[in-house]
């Protein structure tokens, strides 16, 4: 059985799934794709309370249990993503070298825009190797809010 919690937050409404005590999902100004229950599980309150955190600047790491749908490869990918540290980026150059294949930039650009768990996991802090703001699913201008988000918090 699938579950949702749905809150409010400085960059929108954010659709929280959980099903069998894992996030399988964060939708971020998105009518939800998934039958769920409306429920305030433990794991979904948990999830709330870290996401309320991160955006007070006191989170700097979501410790969830998370079970994010997706290929092998595209798990290699996500896992990578949430070792990018909080208020740092790396290039979609370095995380395909880090799953090692240093030539899939593309592959893993397709594995951030497939990322079900966003915020958890932190497609957003990945930029082309230009230096560039490129390829995120959910509008350039929200990555950029919150990679300077992070950045700002990184200096208090």
């Amino acid at each position: 059985m699938k579950y949702i919690k749905i809150m409010n937050t400085k960059i929108g409404m954010i659709n929280i799934i959980e099903e069998e005590k894992k996030i399988i999902a964060v939708e971020i100004n998105q009518k939800t794709q998934y039958e769920a229950t409306p429920k305030d599980t433990e794991l979904l309150k948990e999830t709330q309370k870290q996401i309320i955190e991160y955006f007070e600047g006191t989170r700097k790491k979501f410790e969830i249990p998370l079970n994010p749908k997706g290929t092998e490869f595209m798990q290699k990918v996500w896992t990578a993503l949430q070792d990018i540290p909080y208020g740092e980026i790396r290039t979609y150059a370095q995380i395909a070298k880090k799953v090692g294949k240093p030539k899939a930039y593309r592959a893993i650009g397709m594995a951030n825009h497939r990322n079900p768990i966003p915020l958890l996991i932190p497609c957003h802090r990945v930029i082309g190797s230009n230096g560039k703001l490129v390829g995120y699913a959910l509008g350039l201008e929200l990555k950029k809010l919150l990679i300077e988000w992070e950045k700002t918090c990184t200096m208090l």
